[in-house]
Order: structure tokens, then C-alpha cells, then sequence
């Protein structure tokens, strides 16, 4: 009896002492005559001020560091029905590691607690540095950027190495937080003021009020840096000089004047954001990304792929998830593969996945898109569906745990077809693979779509072309973004190890094991030639991956090649070029068919062009046999044939 009394009074205590940090941590005061509401969000204080009146929409402002300092502004978006918000990141300097958080912050108080997608961010002194990192994050979640006497630049402060006096023990502390060495920090690239191409592009207003006294971060090292760049971005900057009433601390603290007009820029620009449509709405999310969640997490590397056209290759929205990557997981050793290739859809993408990405290590995670090309390039329907098979089929082969996600680009055609309540047939091939194969989707051709019929932004002026314009990049990977937030929650706590059964192929003449066979293999008959390193002379333009490598060249009429071949089917990459000519082929024997190997792009370009000779052979040797017309195309300049890869589909 007496363990039991001891039990029971220890359980009794630690019930107490639970409850006194309860009371601690989660209570109500009030701040300027309103509710404060305190509470702790994963282990770091927190706040948020409620209005008497909660304006529609439950808008709000999120201040960075320093919240107790002029809440003049504070007070009247208080009246006007705003929420005012607080996270206690002190000391983090708006590192990455404080963006982490500061999402984390951002989608529990959009989703469980109901605010506004849009939020107004405010910034004092080093309270910059978090501000303007986190928007350059996510310019589509701002509606407006207020600061007062901002940080704008680590060199000055807290390193002082300019004009400014700067913080020896602040800068030490940056630099444990950074882990950056001294000369990391001197030749860091990412500062506020750095990169705000996004931030401008999505044309985020931003008002800064300023000491020109302010000897401890000086406006000539922050402020004016930062706007002057700003504007030549095209972004909308306003400066306020406060002149009036009495500066301390070295003109660092100054009297706000004309609080007013400052409240009245949070809420015009707020109010005039309206409601985005939730990106969520436009993904398909079948299967979550357990396993490379647990390997990126545990193992610390991982191996990320990216296959698609010039939207892939060029840098936007890929360079933009690769920073979120390692910004997630900061331990973490990653490998990109960028196997971006312009004009390259699904078809291309079957039968250089093995050597272009496969080759390249056990890849965890792959995104893929081939939705334009597949429409640009002419592909039919069957061909979409044994591309995107192929490519995903390969892909589950080689790796059966890899997280795969198919991405729909947005162009004119697409958005037409939407126009008219129709899928675009692509999205529609493409989602069969994804739904056979329980890979998952972003639909972002259907979210630009939507997004413009509610008029968050036009076309024209905003997204501009089916190759993004800096605004369309932002749409693009906040979207993915999202996306990947969703699919790695909830966090896994170990890798299941189930083994992964491919399901029956959907059709039979897919590019399961399609891959390149060597120009070496063809039997020259006359007047082809095998060089290797080819590049044109001709001065029209190139793809980069198709020039230097080897090439099997005919230029004269009746040149011809047999090739001898193994598999279901036979297909010819060339250069289509502005002599691109007429060939004949034939398999086994059976009568020659003619192909014009001129493309409407061919004029200026040296365009790979993918193209299948026959398909659905009996899996066995055949002979392929190819010669050179005489007839060529009107707008051909001549007879070539320039082949740089044979397309087989076998297995090796």
C-alpha cells in the first residue's frame, strides 16, 4: 500500500507541475486593449493579437523580431479587423534553418487555425533578414513587405564591414547559425538583398521607413541597395525617410510618422490580393514519399532526378526545388540529375532514361514531364501511353521504392482545351500511367487554368509563354512545393519494406526497355560514314546533349546502312537540320516505306528528332535497311541523314 500512496503522489505532482507549464505556456493577456493569445509551437513562444472584429478572410500581419517595438501601425490594422502574429525565432538571423520553422508556423495557422493564405509580413532591424528570406521562399503567400530600418545585408550587420558599426558578438553568433566560416559569410549570395528576381517578378510591394542617421545599419549598405535593385526588377519600392522627433541609438530608433498611411499600405495591398485558389486542389497524390523521406532523413544522401523538355532543363522552378531539398533536409548529401532536354517528351524520354539517369546512381526521387512536347512534337496517343509507360516502368525496374511524381506543363493549346471543358488528350494519356501505376500528378496546365479564370493573374502579362516567364517559374514550384509538403507529412518513422509487384504492362508495344544502341552497330553499304564527334558547320543552332558525339552520316542520294537488331522495336534519333533529307527503310525484307526527315523547325535548328521505324516486331534478330532519296523536302536544303542514336527496345 505504501509503493501504491508513493505511486499515486508522484503521479499526482508531475500532474501539477504539467499543468503549471500548461499555464506558462498557453495564456491570454491583453496588448493595446486587445485579446493576446500566448501559446509554444514546437518549442519556441508565440503569439497572436485578436481583433475585437475579425475582417473576412481573417487577414493578418506576421512580425518578425523586436514585436513590442512601435505598435502604433499594430494598433490601427487591430481595429480594422487584422490579426497580429509572432514567432519567437531570435538569435536565427533568418537562416534556413528559421525558414523551416517559419513554414512550419505558416501552414499550422493557414490550415488548422483558418488565416488567411496571404499574409502581410513586417520587419524591424534584423527582423529583415527573416522578412525578406522567407518571401523570396514563398512570394506568392505575400501580399505586402513592411520594414523599418531593415537589415538588408549580413556584411554590414552584424558583421560591420562596411560603414556600420556592426555586432562582434551578434556576427559570431551568425556565424554558428550559418555555419558559415568568415570568408563563407563575406561571399554569401543569398543575402536580403540578393536574388529577388521571384519576389519582384510576383510584383510584391514593398515600404521601408529609414534614419538617415542610422549609424548601426546604415540605408546606404540596406535599404537602397535592396530598392534600387528591387526597381531595376521591376518591383514596386517606396523609401520613408523619418526626419521628425527624437533618434536614439545612433539613429537606429526613430518616431514613426504617419503611422496611418503605413497601415493603409498593409491593408490596401492585403485586401487587394483576394483569395488564391489552393494549390492542393490540382495534385494528385496516390502513394506518399515514404521512402525517400526515410532516405534523405536516415541515410543522409540522396539522388533526385528531373526528365523533361527545355521548361526542365533551363533554371526556374528546378533550381528552386533543389534549394528547398537541401533546405529541408540540411543534413542531407543530394545528387541532381538534370536530364532536361528541350524539345524531348515522353518517346525520347523511354529511350534515354537508361543512360541519361538511370546510369547515374539509385534514383529516390524522379519528376517527369512531357505533357508539351508530347503535343508540340505530334505524338499520338499510343505513342504518349508507351513513352510515359516505358519511362515509369524502367524507372519502378531499376528501383522499385523510387517516388516518381508526373508534372503537366501549361501551354496555349492546353488552356483552350480547358476553355472548352476538355482534358487536353496528353494529360488524359499520361494520367493512365499514373493511375495504373499509383505514381502521383501535379495538374499545373488545369491550376494555371483555373487560377486565371479567378483572376489572380493573366497570361499576357504575367505567365507570358509556355516557357515561363520569373512569375511563372514562382507559380510553378510554389505548387510543387506544396506539393512535396504533402507527401512527405506525416513523417514516416520507418521504410516499409514491402516488396513492389510492377502491375501487367497496359500495352504491350510499350518502351519498357527501350535504350540507345550505338551508330557503331550499322553495316555501311555506300557513301554513310561513321564520325565521332560531330558537330554542324552550317551555323544553324543545336541541342547541346546532340553535338560532339558520334554520328552516322549520309549525305548523298542512294547512301545506305543495314542494321542488324535484337527486340520489338527499331526507331532513329537525327539531327533535323536544314539538310535534313528523305530516307527509305525497310525491316526483314518487306517493301520500303518513305520518311521525310525535315521538321518544321529544321530551317535554323539541328532539332533530335525521335522517330520510330517499327513497332511491335516479334521479339527476334531483324535487319534494318535504310537508304537516301534523291527527292527531298521543298524547303530542304539537301539529302542528309545524320542519325546519333538507334532506339531499340529489348533490354540490352
Amino acid at each position: 500500500m505504501k509503493h501504491i500512496s508513493l505511486l499515486l503522489m508522484c503521479l499526482l505532482f508531475l500532474s501539477n507541475v504539467f499543468a503549471q507549464n500548461q499555464r506558462d505556456t498557453t495564456y491570454t493577456d491583453q496588448r493595446q486593449g486587445f485579446e493576446r493569445e500566448h501559446f509554444v509551437f514546437q518549442g519556441r513562444k508565440a503569439w497572436l493579437i485578436k481583433p475585437s472584429k475579425v475582417l473576412e478572410g481573417k487577414h493578418w500581419v506576421w512580425r518578425a523580431h523586436f514585436p513590442e517595438w512601435h505598435t502604433e501601425v499594430d494598433s490601427i490594422l487591430l481595429s480594422e479587423g487584422f490579426h497580429i502574429v509572432y514567432l519567437n525565432t531570435n538569435d536565427m538571423f533568418g537562416s534556413n534553418a528559421a525558414m523551416q520553422i517559419w513554414d512550419a508556423f505558416y501552414e499550422y495557422l493557414v490550415r488548422q487555425r483558418g488565416f488567411s493564405p496571404i499574409v502581410a509580413l513586417e520587419g524591424v532591424s534584423r527582423g529583415g533578414l527573416y522578412v525578406y528570406q522567407w518571401a523570396k521562399r514563398n512570394p506568392l503567400k505575400v501580399s505586402c513587405i513592411y520594414a523599418e530600418a531593415p537589415v538588408c545585408d549580413i556584411k554590414s550587420w552584424p558583421g560591420g564591414k562596411g560603414k556600420g558599426k556592426g555586432s562582434p558578438q551578434d556576427w559570431n553568433k551568425l556565424l554558428t547559425e550559418y555555419q558559415f566560416s568568415e570568408v563563407d559569410a563575406l561571399g554569401f549570395l543569398d543575402n536580403s538583398m540578393d536574388n529577388l528576381q521571384g519576389l519582384a517578378a510576383c510584383k510584391i510591394p514593398i515600404l521601408h521607413s529609414v534614419s538617415l542617421k542610422d549609424s548601426i545599419v546604415p540605408y546606404l549598405e540596406n535599404t537602397f541597395p535592396l530598392v534600387q535593385r528591387y526597381i531595376n526588377l521591376g518591383g514596386p519600392a517606396t523609401i520613408m525617410p523619418m526626419t521628425k522627433g527624437k533618434q536614439t541609438l545612433e539613429g537606429h530608433h526613430f518616431p514613426i510618422e504617419n503611422p496611418e498611411r503605413i497601415a493603409q499600405f498593409i491593408k490596401f495591398h492585403t485586401l487587394q490580393k483576394g483569395s488564391p485558389l489552393p494549390p492542393s486542389d490540382f495534385h494528385v497524390l496516390r502513394s506518399d514519399f515514404q521512402h525517400s523521406f526515410l532516405k534523405f532523413k536516415n541515410e543522409k544522401k540522396g539522388v533526385v532526378a528531373f526528365m523533361g523538355g527545355s521548361i526542365t532543363e533551363s533554371d526556374g522552378w528546378r533550381n528552386k526545388v533543389c534549394q528547398y531539398l537541401k533546405e529541408k533536409f540540411p543534413e542531407t548529401a543530394f545528387e541532381f540529375v538534370n536530364a532536361g532536354i528541350a524539345s524531348t517528351g515522353s518517346t525520347p524520354g523511354a529511350f534515354r532514361l537508361s543512360s541519361e539517369v538511370l546510369a547515374k546512381g539509385k534514383i529516390d526521387l524522379l519528376f517527369e514531364e512531357a505533357a508539351v512536347n508530347d503535343r508540340t512534337n505530334g505524338f499520338d496517343s499510343l505513342a504518349q501511353i508507351r513513352g510515359m509507360e516505358g519511362i515509369v516502368r524502367q524507372a519502378k525496374r531499376s528501383n522499385p521504392k523510387m517516388d516518381i511524381v508526373l508534372m503537366y506543363f501549361v501551354d496555349p493549346e492546353k488552356l483552350i482545351d480547358y476553355q472548352h471543358g476538355v482534358i487536353p488528350s496528353e494529360i488524359q494519356n499520361h494520367e493512365r500511367v499514373a493511375e495504373h501505376y499509383q505514381v502521383n500528378s501535379i495538374h499545373l496546365a488545369k491550376e494555371v487554368f483555373e487560377r486565371i479564370k479567378n483572376k489572380e493573374f493573366t497570361w499576357a502579362d504575367d505567365f507570358k509563354d509556355l516557357h515561363p516567364s520569373p512569375f511563372g517559374q514562382e507559380v510553378y514550384f510554389q505548387s510543387i512545393k506544396t506539393f512535396l509538403n504533402n507527401a512527405f507529412n506525416p513523417v514516416p518513422k520507418n521504410d516499409v519494406n514491402t516488396a513492389y509487384t510492377l502491375p501487367n504492362i497496359l500495352n504491350d508495344g510499350s518502351y519498357d526497355k527501350g535504350r540507345y544502341l550505338s551508330i557503331k552497330n550499322a553495316e555501311i553499304k555506300s557513301d554513310f560514314i561513321s564520325v565521332d564527334s560531330w558537330k554542324p558547320k552550317d551555323g544553324a543552332g543545336t541541342r547541346k546533349q546532340y553535338v560532339n558525339i558520334p554520328a552516322l552520316i549520309g549525305e548523298k542520294p542512294d547512301a545506305a546502312f543495314q542494321l542488324e537488331f535484337t527486340g520489338n522495336t527499331i526507331g532513329i534519333c537525327v539531327a533535323s537540320g536544314p539538310d535534313a533529307g528523305i530516307i527509305s527503310y525497310s525491316i526483314d525484307g518487306k517493301p520500303f516505306k518513305k520518311l521525310d526527315l525535315f521538321t518544321s523547325w529544321s530551317e535554323n535548328l539541328h532539332l533530335p528528332w525521335y522517330l520510330m521505324l517499327g513497332q511491335s516486331l516479334n521479339e527476334k534478330k531483324h535487319i534494318l535497311r535504310v537508304r537516301i532519296l534523291s527527292e527531298k523536302n521543298q524547303k530542304s536544303k539537301g539529302n542528309a541523314c545524320r542519325i546519333l542514336h538507334f532506339l531499340v527496345n529489348n533490354g540490352g
